[in-house]
């Protein structure tokens, strides 16, 4: 996938900006918060329709305005161009993809593919299951097809026995409710198993390209229950009275986990700039995974390179992006060095009082 074109307007501090990005390395630079994280946001929304620092009410539509608009065009391997647009309000969104109106947010999200590596990407490695459940599900949604009706038939039981349970309703709907609730989430255990299977080589790849000599990385799947006990059925069962006490499902594909370890010991045990490199390690397993299936890579975001890794990582970093071949945008306060003195055809582009302006 390569972005052509990007227009924000009313977009954080933006009222109206555009970037045009080259296919290759394309560095982003500027003061401390003249902008630069927000472009990779406007891009991040649309693939993932939120910001990778929250939602749209916090704070992406810019203070004063009531909608918030980014547009962008790209071709993918067949060189067929694209187009899409995404208004959002905060609560509201309408969208167009190739001049028709979108109807459902997974349309759009299908369509434009991007990645993301920012400050937070830690989280990945030492943060809550939340952040490695949303890790999984974005990579199952674009190479498994029925993964996203499978998660909302799951969504929409699990919804409907909390109901119940919040009701203290022990009756024959909450018995119905739980045998769809059982039956999906098995099937998305098992699409998350296979995921978790197919990654693992990349894995081993990327880390040994990244943090040679770490340790062999594996990763394992925790499914939301002790499954080499029992099926999900027999857990809910078993967790009923609990359930009811609390109001709420303890045991499910919701409650998950993404198990990282290094020659066996949990990888949340690393320093922290290991931390850094292992989070970016599985964002560019993702990609790598997303390419050989699709044939295409993804859009690759990098927000501050700089700040978060030192020289020698930079370098590695870079080398493993430069081999990809992927279109890929990188921010800093300062050009990294690696970007200056080894690689030609950098796009380089400065942003400065809410303007982006490409200066070679």
């Amino acid at each position: 996938m390569e972005i052509t074109r990007l227009l924000l307007r009313q977009f954080r501090c933006f009222e109206q900006a555009e970037l045009h990005p080259a296919p290759g390395f394309n560095l982003l630079t500027g003061a401390n918060g003249c902008g630069k994280t927000s472009v990779l946001e406007a891009l991040h929304l649309l693939a993932h329709g939120r910001s990778f620092r929250g939602r749209v009410r916090d704070g992406l539509v810019r203070r004063g305005q009531a909608a918030l608009e980014v547009v962008a065009q790209w071709h993918g391997s067949d060189h067929v161009p694209h187009r899409c647009g995404l208004r959002h309000t905060g609560s509201q969104w309408q969208a167009k993809l190739d001049g028709e109106d979108v109807q459902q947010l997974g349309h759009l999200l299908t369509a434009v593919t991007v990645v993301s590596f920012e400050p937070d990407s830690h989280s990945l490695v030492d943060g809550g299951s939340e952040s490695r459940r949303r890790y999984l599900d974005w990579g199952l949604f674009h190479v498994e097809q029925d993964f996203l009706p499978t998660w909302r038939r799951y969504s929409r039981a699990l919804k409907q026995r909390n109901a119940l349970l919040r009701q203290r309703d022990p009756g024959l709907q909450l018995d119905a409710w739980e045998q769809e609730l059982a039956h999906t989430g098995e099937i998305l255990t098992h699409q998350r198993e296979t995921h978790v299977a197919n990654l693992q080589p990349r894995l081993e790849h990327c880390v040994q390209s990244l943090l040679p000599g770490v340790g062999a990385p594996s990763i394992r799947l925790q499914p939301g229950w002790r499954q080499r006990d029992l099926g999900l059925g027999d857990a809910l069962l078993l967790a009923r009275e609990r359930d009811f006490a609390l109001g709420h499902s303890t045991v499910g594909p919701h409650r998950a986990d993404l198990r990282i370890d290094l020659d066996g010991i949990p990888a949340n045990g690393l320093s922290r700039g290991q931390t850094k490199q292992m989070a970016l390690a599985l964002i560019l397993t993702q990609a790598t995974l997303l390419a050989e299936t699709s044939g295409h890579w993804p859009v690759l975001q990098l927000d501050d390179l700089g700040a978060e890794l030192d020289r020698n990582h930079q370098d590695r970093a870079i080398a493993m992006l430069v081999r990809s071949g992927a279109q890929i945008l990188i921010t800093g306060s300062e050009p990294p060095p690696c970007l200056i003195s080894g690689l030609t055809g950098v796009a380089r582009f400065h942003v400065e009082q809410a303007k982006i302006e490409r200066v070679s």
